[in-house]
């Protein structure tokens, strides 16, 4: 469980404590092809996945930036909100990995009366491969 931050507290190059998700699994893609509309068989037929030349499936890209999303939202917690948020895609993940998300503070900032807080973002496996990386603006409330 993610602490809650005091926002107001953060520093530049502050690294905020990880979150890591439980082991991707087929069920989960199953679940996101059904929310998100994304049935292509890559990511649920271990068949197709093997035709194509890889060893099975593997996860939707969008399954990880989710899981940055939702790092971001625990991190703002009910004292900021999320004005932007990018990621880029890195390294394909497969059932089986577990991903953590990692955060620091970039940059601190007073526009137009507001404070804002700037991070930097990760989202690798445990073995250090990074799957995804991207950045949150926070406006403090």
């Amino acid at each position: 469980m993610i602490k809650d931050w005091v926002l107001e507290e953060l520093t530049v190059d502050q690294k905020l404590e990880p979150m890591v998700k439980p082991p991707i699994t087929k069920v989960q893609l199953a679940q996101y092809a059904g929310a998100s509309g994304d049935f292509n068989p890559l990511h649920l037929d271990d068949g197709f996945a093997q035709k194509i030349g890889m060893d099975g499936v593997i996860a939707h890209g969008m399954l990880v930036m989710g899981f940055l999303g939702e790092y971001v939202m625990k991190i703002a917690g009910k004292g900021a909100r999320v004005a932007n948020f990018k990621m880029r895609f890195g390294k394909m993940t497969v059932p089986g990995d577990e991903i953590r998300c990692t955060g620091v503070v970039k940059r601190t900032y007073e526009e137009d009366g507001k404070r804002w807080i700037a991070l930097d973002l990760t989202a690798e496996k445990v073995s250090g491969e990074v799957v995804g990386s991207g950045s949150a603006i926070l406006q403090l409330t």
